[in-house]
C-alpha cells in the first residue's frame, strides 16, 4: 500500500483542529473509555481501516482491556462477552456506520434508548460519526499503520 497523501491532517489544520476538540469534549460525555474505544475499534474494523484498527486496539490494551473482548469484537453479537450498554453502543455503531443498508432500525435506537441518558444517546452519535470521518481521511488517503518490519518482511 502506498500512502496517496503524506501527512494528510497538515492540509487542514483548522478542520483536524475542530475534530480533536469534539474528539476532547467526549472525555466529559458521559461515556466510559473503554467503551469508546471498543466503538472506534468496531467502527473501524467495518469500514477496514488498519491505521484506526492498529491505534484503538493498542489503546484498549494498554488500558488493560481483556486479549479475548479485542479478538471477539467483530462477532459481538453471538459473544457474552459484551455488558448490556456495551452491546447497545456496538449496534449503533454497527447500524449507523452502515446507515445506507440499515436506515438506523428502531430495535438498535431501543436499546441504546435503554441503556444511555439523551446526552450519552447524542455523544455516542457524534462519537461514532468522528470515528467514522477518521476511517475515511486514513483509508481514503491510505495512511499506513505502524507495523513491525520484521512482520512485513
Amino acid at each position: 500500500m502506498t500512502a496517496r497523501l503524506n501527512n494528510a491532517h497538515s492540509y487542514a489544520p483548522e478542520a483536524v483542529k475542530a475534530m480533536m476538540a469534539l474528539e476532547e469534549s467526549f472525555k466529559d460525555s458521559g461515556l466510559e473509555q473503554n467503551l469508546m474505544e471498543l466503538v472506534r475499534l468496531r467502527a473501524s474494523q467495518i469500514n477496514g481501516c488498519a491505521f484506526c484498527i492498529h491505534m484503538h486496539s493498542t489503546d484498549l490494551r494498554r488500558a488493560g482491556e481483556d486479549e479475548m473482548r479485542l479478538y471477539m469484537l467483530n462477532a459481538w453479537r453471538e459473544s457474552t462477552l459484551y455488558t448490556p450498554r456495551e452491546r447497545a453502543a456496538l449496534g449503533w455503531t454497527d447500524a449507523l456506520t452502515r446507515l445506507p443498508e440499515t436506515g438506523a432500525p428502531d430495535a438498535d435506537y431501543e436499546a441504546v434508548k435503554a441503556a444511555f441518558s439523551e446526552a450519552e444517546q447524542v455523544n455516542l452519535t457524534l462519537l461514532i460519526g468522528s470515528i467514522n470521518t477518521w476511517n475515511r481521511l486514513q483509508v481514503g488517503f491510505r495512511a499506513p499503520h505502524p507495523a513491525l518490519r520484521r512482520a512485513a518482511a
